[in-house]
């Protein structure tokens, strides 16, 4: 079985979080990637990372393609209503999503299954497969509803794992609080990083 995982970006602020972790998912060598990406969030990737996506899915897979030197194939864009690709389907869908950023939006959409489009029809049959669902919020402040939802859905099994990072590595730039949040999103992944030191350990130790 081919190493695979699905990688859905909404439109709440965190651009730089999903770039990065595009890319790292990349390196690390997953066969097949499935990224869904909503309307919103193309408008926020234009305003944050002044990056245009290509409106169709063939497009965009070759935008990312070329833009991660990625082998043919590993990235594939689904369109929002691709109803058919492999991620709808609880036989065929990668058993590790990531919606990363997560808008509270969609947040509730899947707390409740409802399914009205690919991200929330991919994030539903992980749920009911006993996958593994990382879910990144960016919202402040949170609002009750947007906690009974993160509690919701941790009950559910999903992991609540908001883009807050910590501030222990002494970050000197952006792209410091970026790796902060996505090396705790390729942990929980199982997946090797070297982006951030563990705590208690130099940087150059395991």
């Amino acid at each position: 079985m081919k190493k695979s995982i699905t990688l859905a970006i909404t439109g709440a602020s965190g651009a730089p979080y999903a770039l990065r972790l595009l890319e790292q998912l990349v390196a690390a060598d997953y066969q097949e990637i499935f990224v869904l990406i909503s309307s919103a969030a193309k408008v926020v990737f234009a305003t944050e990372e002044n990056v245009k996506i290509p409106a169709q899915p063939d497009a965009a897979s070759d935008f990312f393609t070329n833009r991660y030197n990625a082998k043919p194939g590993q990235i594939r864009v689904c369109g929002k209503e691709e109803w058919f690709a492999p991620v709808a389907s609880g036989s065929a869908a990668p058993k590790q999503m990531v919606v990363c950023p997560c808008s509270t939006g969609t947040l509730s959409a899947i707390s409740i299954g409802a399914c009205d489009n690919l991200i929330e029809r991919s994030a539903d049959v992980v749920l009911k497969e006993r996958g593994q669902l990382i879910l990144v919020p960016r919202e402040m402040p949170l609002s009750t509803i947007h906690l009974e939802n993160m509690l919701k859905l941790s009950k559910m099994g999903a992991t609540i794992m908001p883009a807050a990072p910590g501030f222990y590595h002494q970050p000197q730039q952006i792209s410091d609080l970026v790796d902060f949040v996505v090396a705790r999103i390729l942990d929980h992944l199982g997946v090797d990083q070297s982006l951030m030191a563990r705590w208690g350990y130099q940087p150059d130790s395991k």
